[in-house]
């Protein structure tokens, strides 16, 4: 009769055990760390990058850059201040290629989200504090523009090499 009991006893303590663990420990912080379905991130949370391409004329290269930093990077660092970009940086060819190919300077911004991206956010205010003398600004950017023989725009996205 003991053997019944205890038998019993011992199919009884190991649930009980078992609940008494899990209500005495607290969770562990990986499972309190899982975001529940309403605060997984969407589409609207993910960073967008798009690469911005320049073709100066021959010879210009130079100026382009240098009026690029002059009057459109500050304007860049200002919408990062702002929350609306992420991080901004330019690269230029190390070697020369066929003149179908060439580009002179790529300006790659990753930007907090498509949305933002594609916002037609109204730069005019941020403009106008940055650049007071406004005629020396059009002018400098008329040039900028007139110097360049090709520009385009090419959004990027990850591809992951190890997904099926």
């Amino acid at each position: 009769m003991q053997t019944t009991i205890s038998s019993c006893l011992r199919w009884l303590a190991i649930p009980m055990l078992a609940t008494f663990a899990l209500l005495s420990f607290p969770a562990s912080n990986a499972l309190q760390a899982q975001p529940s379905a309403s605060q997984q991130p969407n589409a609207n949370d993910k960073p967008y990058v798009i690469e911005y391409y320049y073709k100066a004329k021959w010879g210009h290269a130079e100026e382009f850059i240098a009026l690029f930093k002059k009057n459109h990077y500050p304007v860049l660092k200002k919408e990062i201040e702002l929350g609306r970009i992420l991080k901004v940086f330019a690269q230029v060819p190390r070697y020369h290629a066929t003149e179908d190919g060439r580009w002179d300077f790529r300006t790659t911004i990753v930007f907090k989200n498509a949305q933002i991206a594609n916002d037609n956010f109204d730069s005019a205010p941020l403009l106008k504090q940055l650049f007071p003398d406004q005629d020396s600004y059009k002018k400098e950017e008329q040039r900028r523009f007139e110097i360049l023989d090709a520009h385009w725009d090419l959004p990027i996205k990850d591809f992951d090499l190890d997904a099926r």
